[in-house]
Parts: structure tokens; C-alpha cells; sequence
């Protein structure tokens, strides 16, 4: 009873709020404390009763109500910040405050007239001295102050130590808050005691934080890009509390065990605040890493902010700062044991249906584990070198590539691996550990496993994931100089790519097409010069099909040949039409689809390097003329329909123009390929192996694979080409990217309550499906 007479006066409130055409001041305490004093609503109470609608009328009719009650809310968060929450009374209107503004807040945000409204300078709530009377400072910096200090607020979000609430008030300022850091791990070694009622309470200030955050939600990825103003100030030295706030985040994500003690259906028995916690935790903390090192000195979010008197100095990022100083081996061991162990949790299989809980945030998990390898390189033990020693972790990135289809965040993570010399020699170990995967069976090495997993991808694939074909390739590229044995299954896989991608009616019908190409062609080079002993089975299917090689050194470039080749691509397009199937769309949730900003091109993602004899590496131009951008230059479109009777003759003219210029563009890229390793090689063993199977009347291949295993080709091959490996390199098209797939993530994860639903964001695309 009393609380459906709490949520009839709230909504009373709100409606008195929205009829009111006259501004309501701030001083008028009895009406603005109807919104949070005495109020018992749930998040999802607060999200009902305050409609979309009513918001947004309040907003364009009357601005100045709206605006104070969102300072009103402001100062109420502050003012129990400094005074410690000291009764539950306080607690209570904290937490509709907090449930207030995540309401709020995203309709704030998609208006640009309100844009600059929360830096705004406001006069300084909570407690100040008379000498600071006059001074002001932004109320986002109010608010992200508060929201920090109430994260280690004893007996509301953490243990009191023993402290005496009447004790609460005058210590809350000087508290120590890494004494409060929520979950052992890195750089704290405490294990609090697990408090539903402090996780619940943590995860609402999370979700109010993420909100502030979002505004860049609502800015069109074609602006430019400046630095999210609220985590620039969070991550900033003005937040006292950063460092315990990133090790809060971090340890309880990494410790976060959803199986907890392992007793079947225990999830639907008992609800679990440490998993809301654990997935907000991580969520504010990919978003807190999303800015890398910025000097914001010379920018402030609000020009006008008198930087005589209170003016914030803004430097660097502490969370990545935090981040990639992290160093010694029981931290990494941490870390990737939790991120390990909930990636995997997916993944399982049990034998009752649904019996264990299963995660859903593992989208954000990649992210995170993303973060980790490209901002944590301080040497010598930096976290991509600990990581070599733990491939479990790969294995299961693979595995998300093969089963649930995160295709472009498993890539990205690869491809800046593969830029690493110990990456490519740690797959050289054996791959033991079977795990369900929908692949090929076979007995082989780490290598194996990833190219049998690419090979599916490509060939099983969504024609939109056509882009991703020179990411993997290169990624293959990358680790080849160093895999010393591939099985035949991984050997077979990667000359199937060549028959598909060495046909003439796929080089034809898209001019970047025969990049593919050069790609295997160099993987091939690379194994024969710098690993020809132990690549046997590669050897010998190469033997088996040196056809494909022949027609790649005799293609047809003359103009009947190239329209006969387009003039058949629709007859035989059902023989390769695996290479277009649909695949699971990363981002499908429920009835929402979050769209996927295009990814950059290879070299806009790469930077080339020459690997020298003692394993170091030097960067080099973009001179690699397989894959030059003359090359792109030269991009013409051809019609991959056969003209029809019915066609006039401008159409066919037109399309012989099409096909003369196509002609040129193949001849300048034909008269580069990289055979002449390969063919060398055909020269010298074909006749041997013919000669051994006449002589011996061999049919069975494993004489002929002893015979390979023991030859050499010393002396006999071209002088081996330098090793160039394609490192990932940041941009702005890269930087946009994991922006959009991040901030979709987070929308698509809240839903309840549905924190940004059905607002106009302008960051990506919201299809209904």
C-alpha cells in the first residue's frame, strides 16, 4: 500500500512539473523534494512513470524547470556525498536522485540546444569555504565528484571498517579510498565480504555513470571527433578516487565467477547482484579505456569557465595509464585466468539444459581484452608477452570465430597479434585441448587450428565479410615465416582459398580481388624459404596442385577471355557460392540490430616492417607494389550479368569499354605475381617425384611424403625475400569503429531498464528486425 501511494505522488509530481508553464525556482525545496525525498521507486518504476514524452515536452516548453531539477538532483547527490549517507532516509533519496538523472539524461543529451547545459557553470554545491563562495565549476564535475565519492561511501556501496556512522560525516572528505577497493586482485590482495545490498547499490551509480558518458552517443560519427569531456574529468587527477575505481572495476570483473560453486539451476534460485555489478563494472571500464593518452590542457568543455579561480588541469588518461603500467606475472595471471574463464562460460556445454548461468557480456569482454594488448607495451614483460605462454585464451577466440560469430573483433585482436615474432613461433605448439568446434577434424599444431578456422569463415561467410578476407589472409601472412609443420588438413585449406580466389571470373569481377592472391602466393614463399624442412604436407599438395599455379602464370588477359570469364561467373557462381552464405549478425539482441560502421581497408589498418636477422623489426613505407594504392587507382566496376539480346549497342559499347580498361588493370598486376619461389620449386621436385613413383611404382603418398621430408632444396631456390610483417597500426578509422561496436554493445545490453531506448542516437544505426 505504502508504495503505490509513493509512486501516486511521484507521478503527481511529474505531472505538476509538466503543466507548469512558469518557471519554478530553486529555492522552492517543497516541491523539488517531492522527486526524491520519501520516494521508494525501482529503476524500472522511475522509467513508467516519467514518459519519454513528458520529457521531452518539459524540455521544449519549459527549459528552465527541467534545468533545475536536474541541478536540484545534482546538489541532493553532493550534499549527501559530503555528509556520508548516514541513514537509511538518505540512502534512499540518493538512489532515486541516481534513477532520476539515468532517466533524464539521454533526452539532455540528444537535443544540441542542451549540449553544453552540464558545463555549464553553477554556483558550488556541498561544503565550502568562505574564501571559495564565488567560485563555480561545471555541475558535470559536480555530479561525476559525487557519483566517485558515493562508490566508496561506508555502509552504502562499502564496508564501514568499523566506523561509527555519527563518525561518518567528518572523515567522508579524507577518506582513504583504496582501502575500499570493492574485490582483491591487482594491486590489492583483501577479498571484502560479498554485500548484495552494496553491489546493488554500486550498480546503480555505474549505470548513472555509463549514462553520462553516453552523450557521445548522440554526436554523428562524421563530426570530429573530441575527447568525451565526462571521461576526460573521471580519468583525470581531479577524481581523487581513480585509481581505486579502476582496480575496483577491473578486479571485480576478473574475479567474477558465474558458476560460483557449481550447483545446477542455482541461478534461478538465487538472484545475483555480482553479476549486474561485474557487467557494469566492465562496461564503464571499456569506456574509461576508450580515450588513449590526450593532452586536454589547452581544451575545456566550456570556454567560459574563469580559469583564474577553478580552473581543472587536464592531462592524461589514469585508467590507461593504470592500465598499461601493469607489470608483474601474478596480475597477468589474474587477468587472463578471469577473462579466460568467462569467455569461456559461453561456451559450455552441460548435459541439463540450462543448468549453468550463462554470461551474455562477452562482446565487452573482447573489448577489454583488446584494450589490454594495445595499451599494455611498457617492456620488458608487457601483457601480449605473458600471453604467449597462455593459448588457451586463443583457443577460444577462435572458437567465438567459428561458433557464435563475432567475426571483427576476434580479427582485430588477431591481426595485432600477429604482428608479434613470438605470436607465430607459440603456434607452433601442439593443439591437444579439443574443444567443440563446427571444423574439420584433425591432429596438428595451434597453427592448424587457426588456419582450419579461417578457411571456414571465408567459406561459409556473409558476402559483407568480404572486407575481412585480407585481414585474415594477412594474419596468415604474418605468422608464416615461423610455422615449422602444418598438417595436410591446414595444407589442403589454404590451396582450396587459391582455387577459389585464382579463378579467373573472381579475379575479374572486382579489381582488389587479386590482392587475395598475392596473399597466399606469400604465404606459400614464406613457408618454402624459411621453413621448407618440416612443410612437407604443404610441399606435397603444392605438387598435387601445380595446375593452379600454371593457370596463375598462363591467365588469359586478352579481352575475349576476360568476357568469356565474367559471361560465365553466373553459371558458375553455384559452384563457389559457399564463399556468400549468411553468418550470424554480431550485434543481433532481441528486435534491435545495432549497424556496424565499415571497416578501414588492410593498409589503412597496417604498417608494414621488415623483420631482420636478430628478430627486430623496422618499419617501412607502403612500397609493397603488390598492394600498392596504384593499384586502387586503377579500380574499374564490370557487370557480372551476361548482356542480353535486347541491349542496345550504347550498353554494349559501354561494357566494352569496361572490359578494355579491365584488361590493362590485369596486366599490370599479372606481370607481379610471386611465383618464381614456387615454380622454382616445381621444376626441381616434380620430376623427382614422377620419377620415384615410375621407378618404384609408388600409389600409396606416404613413400612420397618421406621423400619430401628428407629432401632439400638448398642452393636451388632464389635467394630467400625479406620477411615483412603488417602490423596493426591505430587510426581514426579504427578508433571509430571499436567506438561505434562498443557504444552498440551498451545500448543493446540495457534493457533494463531501457536506458537509451528509443532516443535519437546519431553515433550508429537502430534497425527494428
Amino acid at each position: 500500500m505504502g508504495n503505490s501511494d509513493s509512486k501516486l505522488n511521484f507521478r503527481k509530481a511529474v505531472i505538476q512539473l509538466t503543466t507548469k508553464t512558469q518557471p519554478v525556482e530553486a529555492s522552492e525545496d517543497v516541491f523539488w523534494d517531492q522527486f526524491w525525498t520519501d520516494v521508494n521507486l525501482t529503476a524500472q518504476d522511475m522509467f513508467a512513470l516519467v514518459p519519454a514524452a513528458e520529457i521531452r515536452a518539459v524540455r521544449e516548453e519549459s527549459p528552465s524547470n527541467l534545468a533545475t531539477l536536474c541541478y536540484k538532483a545534482v546538489e541532493r547527490l553532493v550534499l549527501n556525498a559530503d555528509s556520508g549517507c548516514v541513514c537509511e532516509r538518505d540512502r534512499q533519496t540518493v538512489l532515486s536522485c541516481i534513477r532520476l538523472l539515468t532517466r533524464i539524461l539521454p533526452y539532455i543529451f540528444e537535443d544540441p540546444d542542451w549540449r553544453g547545459f552540464f558545463w555549464s557553470t553553477v554556483p558550488k554545491v556541498g561544503k565550502t569555504d568562505e574564501s571559495d563562495d564565488e567560485c563555480t565549476r561545471p555541475l558535470a564535475e559536480s555530479l561525476l565528484t559525487a557519483i566517485s565519492d558515493l562508490l566508496f561511501c561506508p555502509d552504502f556501496t562499502v564496508e564501514s571498517h568499523g566506523r561509527t556512522s555519527a563518525d561518518g560525516p567528518s572523515d567522508i572528505q579524507s577518506i582513504d579510498s583504496c582501502e575500499f577497493i570493492w574485490e582483491a586482485g591487482v594491486g590489492f590482495a583483501q577479498s571484502p565480504p560479498l554485500n548484495h545490498t552494496h553491489d546493488s547499490s554500486r550498480a546503480e551509480l555505474l549505470k548513472l555513470l555509463l549514462t553520462c558518458f553516453s552523450e557521445e552517443m548522440y554526436q554523428s560519427p562524421s563530426d570530429t571527433h573530441t575527447p568525451n569531456p565526462w571521461v576526460s574529468f573521471f580519468c583525470s587527477r581531479e577524481n581523487r578516487h581513480a585509481l581505486p575505481l579502476f582496480t575496483s572495476l577491473l578486479n571485480v570483473v576478473c574475479a567474477y565467477d558465474p558458476v560460483g560453486y557449481g550447483i545446477p539451476y542455482n541461478h534461478l534460485m538465487f538472484s545475483d547482484q555480482r553479476g549486474m555489478l561485474a557487467e557494469l563494472a566492465l562496461q564503464t571500464l571499456i569506456v574509461s579505456l576508450e580515450q588513449e593518452l590526450v593532452d586536454h590542457s589547452n581544451t575545456s568543455p566550456n570556454p567560459s569557465t574563469n580559469t583564474d579561480t577553478c580552473s581543472t588541469t587536464r592531462g592524461e588518461n589514469l585508467f590507461v595509464n593504470y592500465l598499461s603500467r601493469i607489470h608483474r606475472e601474478e596480475d597477468f595471471h589474474f587477468i587472463l585466468r578471469g577473462i579466460s574463464r568467462l569467455l569461456n562460460n559461453p561456451l559450455l556445454q552441460t548435459y541439463l539444459p540450462h543448468s549453468c548461468k550463462k554470461i551474455q557480456f562477452h562482446q565487452e569482454l573482447l573489448v577489454l581484452f583488446w584494450k589490454l594488448c594495445d595499451l599494455n607495451k611498457v617492456p620488458p614483460y608487457h601483457f601480449i608477452f605473458y600471453l604467449f605462454s597462455y593459448l588457451t585464451i586463443i583457443i577460444l577466440i577462435l572458437q567465438f570465430l567459428s561458433r557464435v560469430g563475432l567475426v571483427h573483433i576476434c580479427v582485430f585482436i588477431l591481426l595485432l597479434l600477429s604482428g608479434e615474432r613470438n605470436f607465430g613461433v607459440r603456434l607452433n605448439k601442439p593443439y591437444s585441448v579439443r574443444v567443440p568446434m563446427d571444423i574439420s577434424v584433425f591432429a596438428g599444431t595451434h597453427a592448424d587450428l587457426l588456419i582450419v578456422v579461417f578457411h571456414k569463415i571465408i567459406t561459409s561467410g556473409h558476402q559483407r565479410l568480404q572486407p575481412l578476407y585480407d585481414c585474415l589472409l594477412t594474419i596468415i601472412v604474418n605468422v608464416s615465416p615461423y610455422l615449422k609443420s602444418l598438417s595436410m588438413v591446414a595444407a589442403n585449406k589454404l590451396l582450396h582459398l587459391l582455387e577459389v580466389f585464382s579463378s579467373p571470373w573472381f579475379l575479374f569481377c572486382s579489381p582488389v580481388n587479386h590482392h587475395l592472391v598475392f596473399f597466399l602466393l606469400e604465404v606459400f614463399n614464406n613457408i618454402i624459404q624459411y621453413q621448407f624442412d618440416g612443410n612437407f604436407n604443404l610441399v606435397y599438395g603444392i605438387i598435387r596442385k601445380r595446375n593452379l599455379f600454371h593457370q596463375l602464370a598462363n591467365l588469359p588477359t586478352d579481352v575475349s577471355s576476360i568476357q568469356k570469364a565474367l559471361q560465365r561467373k553466373r553459371r558458375s557462381n553455384s559452384t563457389h557460392n559457399a564463399v556468400f552464405m549468411e553468418t550470424n549478425n554480431p550485434f543481433q539482441t532481441g528486435t534491435l540490430n545495432a549497424s556496424l560502421k565499415a571497416m578501414p581497408r588492410i593498409d589503412k589498418l597496417t604498417e608494414t616492417s621488415q623483420v631482420s636477422e636478430d628478430g627486430t623489426t623496422l618499419s617501412l613505407q607502403q612500397s609493397d607494389s603488390t598492394h600498392s594504392q596504384s593499384d586502387h587507382s586503377s579500380e574499374t566496376r564490370v557487370r557480372d550479368t551476361e548482356p542480353t539480346s535486347g541491349e542496345d549497342e550504347e550498353v554494349q559499347h559501354h561494357l566494352m569499354t569496361l572490359t578494355f580498361n579491365l584488361q590493362y588493370f590485369v596486366l599490370s598486376w599479372k606481370s607481379k605475381l610471386p611465383l618464381q619461389t614456387i615454380m622454382r620449386l616445381l621444376q626441381v621436385l616434380v620430376p623427382q617425384v614422377e620419377k620415384i613413383c615410375i621407378d618404384k611404382g609408388l600409389t600409396d603418398e606416404s613413400e612420397i611424403l618421406k621423400f619430401l621430408q628428407h629432401g632439400t632444396l638448398v642452393g636451388l631456390l632464389p635467394v630467400p625475400h625479406p620477411i615483412l610483417i603488417r602490423k596493426y597500426q591505430a587510426n581514426e578509422g579504427t578508433a571509430l569503429w571499436f567506438r561505434t561496436y562498443m557504444w552498440g554493445i551498451i545500448y543493446l545490453r540495457n534493457e533494463d531498464p531501457p536506458v537509451w531506448y528509443d532516443t535519437d542516437v546519431k553515433l550508429f544505426e537502430i534497425q527494428r528486425i
